[in-house]
């Protein structure tokens, strides 16, 4: 190809102007010199070390040049890679277009835009090259253009990195826990007709403390034991609500602290080790729909359901119409981040957090009480005290807390701070206690300032509740036909069946319909697949894509992508996932 000589371009609509040595200046910022621009590029564009499956990051491409070469490089050494361009300024974007070589935009290895939104910008990333197309990006730089508008393009790039690492991080986990999570939500589908949806608790403008298990919690609790000696282990006495993750249960029953919702999203046995003590302890519960269903049976207060998708699939599709679907909950993956969310829906009034430190000490994991702490104790010898080992693991790292202590962290843990961070250093109602954890990027306050929040010393916040405490009921009436209902006469959900209101009740032959239809579904499904019956492709297709959940957690196929009906592994692998799946809906509900 011949380039476009550069002081053409200069005279015909260029929107920057020549300096006088011949460079491209634009707003104060030379994007391009005057001597031999071209080739300039194109040695930038040479000496780029290519790796396959990777995403070049290319901000300001002006005329583009250095991207033939570029991309007849990625074509033999690295045939899985690509290019997004992209230009922040319109009308440098606008001169973009009618001005780079119409064979480089042609090309299906590089897409350029001016879309800024990071959400925009990688969902069209996927539309384009498809779902986990690359395993890394990398910025490239072939003009001056970056200049103009440098903390944006960084933080761009910054942002797809963690969606791209994201992306593969979920599709692993979803690989392992996939048919973990579908098979406990089939299972928890029957709680519907005894729990209530999350979105029927209210906290009103209630300020709310929010717990994690970090190890500063010890702190908070010894400073709130302080300060409420006598109204701490009384929901209805305190002037505060209080929100904890599970793991936090032990130590506050051992401190003889309430607390009014208490979140479990743990699918997996060991979670059962949270509730060591609590058997029965009458506080109420927020249940993801695929969490342990053994949890949902441990302790006796009020029983709510949420549902974090951990993907895209059709049942949920057929959940919500049958009216089976809860609140929904964006999946954050720490039970931690979930609590936030929770009690952002939950209340209009401040929100203090504690413990979601995301770090941890070299004698504590998580506070005292915990299971893991616990468990440090039961080995403890006059001959071996107790040391956190992973302060001393292999990804282990020093880092320094919100209050300049020294601590330890991990890259997992510290890519949930982050992503606290991002999803809500927005909100200005929530804060964090000073203490060992990461900050958080919200104000933290002293123990002291906290307690002026929770207790509404300044009369600042309007402290009227709405909502209700674990066995305090009090606040509702029955009427005649033996509903619940509270002050503003709107009916209240229970999960104990002896006081579960009819309308409830109703459900369960719609439940018994939905499990029936499911089971339709895999049984026909399976004779396909055996040959007992003959069907046509496109009615194989149809199935195969409404049972979804039978292969979206296959490693070829996690993370959104489309199977091939033409891959006979493929099938019998599926035909594999059928009986197992009808077993546990028979023993889940036998009547079908």
């Amino acid at each position: 190809m011949q380039e476009r000589p550069y002081r053409e371009g200069i005279s015909s609509g260029c929107p920057g102007i020549a300096g006088p040595d011949g460079r491209f200046v634009w707003n104060g910022k030379t994007l391009l010199s005057g001597i031999d621009p071209v080739r300039r590029a194109e040695r930038a564009a040479d000496s780029v070390s290519l790796s396959d499956r990777t995403l070049y990051f290319c901000p300001s491409p002006l005329y583009g040049y250095g991207l033939n070469r570029l991309l007849s490089r990625i074509e033999t050494q690295a045939p899985n890679s690509a290019i997004l361009c992209i230009e922040a300024d319109p009308e440098l974007y606008e001169f973009t277009q009618n001005n780079i070589d119409s064979s480089v935009i042609a090309n299906k290895k590089l897409h350029m835009t001016n879309v800024c939104d990071v959400d925009k910008l990688y969902a069209l990333i996927r539309d384009i090259w498809g779902a986990r197309a690359f395993r890394r990006i990398e910025t490239l730089r072939l003009t001056g253009g970056w200049q103009l508008f440098p903390q944006l393009y960084d933080s761009l790039c910054d942002s797809l990195r963690r969606y791209i690492a994201n992306d593969w991080s979920n599709a692993l986990t979803l690989t392992k826990l996939g048919r973990l999570y579908i098979r406990n939500t089939l299972r928890n589908l029957t709680l519907v007709t005894e729990f209530s949806s999350v979105a029927n608790l209210s906290f009103g403008e209630a300020a709310v403390l929010v717990l994690g298990a970090g190890p500063s919690l010890d702190e908070t609790l010894n400073a709130l034991q302080r300060y409420y000696i006598n109204t701490l282990n009384e929901p209805a006495n305190r002037h505060f609500k209080i929100v904890c993750v599970d793991t936090c249960l032990g130590a506050l029953k051992d401190r003889g602290i309430i607390p009014d919702l208490a979140i479990v999203l743990e699918s997996q046995h060991w979670n059962l080790r949270d509730f060591i003590g609590c058997r029965d302890w009458n506080v109420p519960a927020a249940f993801d729909l695929s969490s342990l269903p053994a949890s949902a049976r441990v302790l006796n207060g009020e029983g709510f359901l949420f549902f974090t998708p951990w993907t895209s699939l059709r049942i949920f599709e057929r959940l919500k119409e049958a009216g089976f679907l809860p609140t929904v909950v964006s999946p954050l993956g720490s039970v931690g981040l979930t609590a936030v969310e929770l009690t952002r829906q939950l209340t209009r009034g401040k929100i203090i957090c504690a413990g979601l430190d995301f770090s941890f000490t070299e004698d504590k994991y998580h506070a005292r009480g915990t299971p893991g702490h616990r468990s440090a104790l039961n080995i403890q010898t006059r001959l071996r005290r107790i040391l956190n080992t992973a302060s001393y693991g292999e990804y282990s790292s020093a880092a320094v807390s919100k209050s300049g202590q020294p601590i330890h962290s991990n890259p997992i843990m510290k890519n949930y701070r982050a992503l606290f961070e991002q999803e809500f250093s927005a909100d200005s109602r929530l804060y964090d206690i000073e203490g060992t954890g990461l900050p958080l990027g919200i104000k933290t306050l002293t123990i002291e300032e906290a307690i002026d929040v929770l207790t509404n010393k300044s009369q600042e916040f309007n402290t009227e509740d709405t909502g209700f405490h674990g066995g305090h009921r009090g606040l509702f009436t029955e009427d005649a036909l033996g509903i619940q209902r509270d002050k503003d006469n709107k009916e209240v959900q229970l999960h104990n069946t002896s006081l579960c209101p009819p309308c409830l009740r109703l459900k369960k032959p719609e439940l018994n319909s939905f499990y029936d239809n499911e089971k339709k579904r895999l049984e026909e499904l399976k004779c396909i697949l055996t040959g007992e019956i003959e069907a046509d492709k496109e009615r194989l297709s149809v199935l195969i894509s409404e049972c979804d959940y039978l292969w979206a957690h296959f490693p070829d196929y996690a993370g959104g992508r489309s199977p091939n009906l033409d891959d006979v592994s493929f099938l019998k692998r599926i035909r594999t996932e059928i009986d197992p799946m009808l077993k546990l809906i028979k023993a889940t509900h036998p009547g079908t």
